[in-house]
């Protein structure tokens, strides 16, 4: 018996989006073969439609699509409140750095070019799950300086008011208010929010960082050029 399939009843939900048929259904069996419960679209605005009724808990995503391309669609799904905590990853041909970017600029947790090799796929998908029932009390809550995060629900309010935030995002943000005036690099970020056996540019803290800053200000998380990242717990 293959271990890492679960019943129907307990099936991590994934939605694949793709205009190619084929890899559709190559992706569909292998996720199947897994364990997985899956639902597909061929274009954005399909994909929508599913995931407000489907709420998936994981989202393939292409991005070069017929109607409405992948970036523009997972911005749309981040709005979605039931939504915004569901892992995106992004498979795609497109492989410019501006592309990879602009995916994790609108909360992407992943971004993978083609050709895409079945099983490091399902081994990557299997991290991100793997990764989520591992973490801590889920109880947990921090208030610090006007923030407060609970980890509970996923949510988080400064000076008094609701800040929407991905799950990424969130995650980061959990992460270093849990070690004030610490400070981690990148690379140790990476490490712990993404996962060793995620591949993402260390960029992609920088996006999440500068995103955090837009909703909780400047001076919760500062920069020590040249070292990483900090939380203080004194803001100036």
């Amino acid at each position: 018996m293959n271990p890492t399939k679960v019943s129907a009843a307990t099936a991590h939900r994934v939605l694949v989006v793709d205009d190619d048929a084929d890899l559709v259904e190559l992706l569909q069996y292998n996720l199947e073969k897994e364990g997985y419960d899956v639902r597909t679209a061929s274009d954005g605005i399909k994909a929508i439609e599913v995931a407000k009724t489907y709420q998936p808990e994981l989202v393939l995503l292409d991005i070069m699509m017929p109607h409405q391309d992948g970036i523009e669609t997972g911005r749309q799904m981040r709005q979605l409140p039931d939504l915004r905590q569901t892992y995106i990853l992004y498979l795609t041909a497109r492989s410019e750095e501006y592309s990879e970017v602009a995916a994790f600029d609108i909360g992407a947790d992943d971004y993978i070019t083609k050709p895409i090799k079945p099983r490091a796929l399902m081994s990557r998908i299997n991290a991100f799950f793997r990764r989520e029932a591992q973490k801590a009390d889920p109880g947990d809550k921090i208030e610090i300086a006007g923030l407060t995060i609970n980890r509970q629900n996923y949510s988080a309010n400064f000076d008094n008011k609701s800040v929407v935030l991905p799950k990424k995002e969130f995650e980061l943000l959990y992460f270093l208010a849990q070690h004030p005036n610490k400070v981690f690099s990148r690379e140790e970020l990476l490490q712990r929010i993404w996962g060793a056996d995620i591949y993402v540019l260390e960029r992609t803290v920088d996006v999440h960082i500068r995103k955090l800053r837009e909703k909780i200000g400047e001076t919760h998380i500062r920069t020590l050029k040249g070292v990483g990242y900090m939380f203080t717990d004194e803001p100036e």
